[in-house]
């Protein structure tokens, strides 16, 4: 038996988001990602959130269902989506002599790659699940630590076709190990971490918070908890110590969400630098587009919703003007209630085709499912693209109600 050897592959250097998500397949994209940080800055000042339940029990439960709280996770049989039942476990490559084995042991899940290098001649490589990436909606893939750096496993899930794939921008029938999981990754896939660069997949696995908790968007509570702990806690309009993102402006609001879901950006600051309520822009910078630029669909949410002319006509929608980030929203003919709250369905073009069916079809017509450039990956010699919900409302003629 022989080791297989390690090899490189090159992959795009954009930052790229899912999400997810509720989010969409986030994860496959932002492993692409480089880290110009030298160092990571991070806080004492969590408390989890457990301590959040504890004042906040509705609003924490409804949460912990959403994409974004279980955009990474730790492994388990319930966490990883993919099948380990023989046949179901094995991935076959364009290299006949190259399988992918997927394993469940009493010691842990583990991807094996298994080479034929003649009859006599088996190589064998063997890497545990360490982390779940992806809230699974549009797939997962997955994360190994070897000591403390972090990198991608080959093989990741694709939920629209059950099966596991070769991982986005891998090449099929290449067994590869080497993809760093970096800073700028985490931003958008964890709460919290500690980064021990160089390189810039060093971590200190002992500070990672998976999932983003509530003191991702509400910044760290351990001040917060003391004072409402204490024999005189605050009252309004007292400070309370904690971010309250309804409360902030239309644009840092939005600064929030664009993190991670506004097309990408370079880092000038160390990831984990930035804060709900800051200025996104000192902390990243975003490429120039020209007005008619094509946006993909993934990961540039903020992007698309602001070229809406829904968006440009008013100076309060903001995402959460339709997105209650505090419980899972999966039906989407629940949306059309809130176009219908500025638009009329009798106005729409197709009205007098199709009537009062259409209801609440809004989101399905204009803003409709597209296929993303960014995320590309494959299995069984067929190329897969996920699709992603376009945030351009829009009059977009190939769409239909469904």
């Amino acid at each position: 038996m022989c080791n297989l050897k390690r090899s490189a592959v090159l992959w795009s250097s954009g930052f790229l988001f899912l999400i997810l998500v509720t989010m969409l397949f986030i994860t496959l994209s932002t492993l692409a990602a480089t880290d110009s940080s030298a160092s990571t800055t991070t806080s004492t000042g969590y408390v989890g959130d457990e301590t959040c339940r504890s004042c906040h029990q509705d609003k924490t439960t409804s949460y912990h269902q959403t994409a974004h709280f279980i955009t990474s996770q730790a492994p388990t049989k319930d966490t990883i989506l993919g099948k380990f039942f023989p046949g179901a476990n094995i991935l076959k490559t364009a290299d006949t002599n190259l399988v992918f084995e997927m394993q469940s042991t009493d010691a842990g899940y583990f991807q094996k790659a298994v080479r034929t290098v003649s009859p006599t001649r088996v190589g064998h490589r063997s890497e545990r699940f360490d982390i779940v990436l992806g809230s699974g909606r549009k797939g997962q893939t997955y994360g190994f630590w070897k000591t403390n750096l972090l990198y991608q496993l080959p093989v990741s899930y694709w939920t629209e076709i059950d099966e596991w794939v070769n991982s986005p921008g891998y090449r099929d029938g290449v067994a590869v190990y080497e993809r760093p999981i970096t800073p700028r990754c985490f931003e958008c896939h964890a709460t919290t971490f500690v980064s021990q660069t160089p390189p810039t997949n060093r971590f200190d696995k002992a500070s990672l918070v998976l999932g983003m908790t509530c003191e991702k968007c509400h910044g760290t509570g351990r001040e917060h908890v003391a004072k409402f702990r204490s024999a005189s806690p605050p009252k309004p309009p007292a400070d309370t110590a904690i971010i309250n993102p309804a409360k902030l402006s239309r644009e840092r609001q939005i600064d929030t969400c664009a993190l991670c879901h506004g097309g990408g950006g370079e880092p000038i600051t160390p990831s984990l630098s930035f804060s709900p309520g800051d200025i996104l822009t000192n902390h990243l910078i975003f490429p120039e587009r020209a007005a008619d630029a094509r946006v993909d669909v993934h990961g540039s949410q903020v992007v698309l919703m602001e070229k809406s002319r829904c968006f440009q006509a008013t100076k309060t929608m903001t995402c959460v003007t339709c997105h209650d980030v505090h419980k899972a929203q999966r039906d989407i003919t629940a949306f059309a209630a809130k176009c219908l709250a500025c638009h009329k369905v009798e106005s729409c073009g197709v009205f007098a085709k199709r009537g009062h069916e259409i209801d609440q079809q809004c989101v399905t017509c204009h803003m409709p499912l597209q296929e993303t450039s960014l995320i590309i990956s494959s299995v069984h010699g067929t190329k897969v693209q996920p699709k992603v919900r376009n945030h351009q409302i829009a009059i977009y003629p190939e769409a239909h109600a469904e």
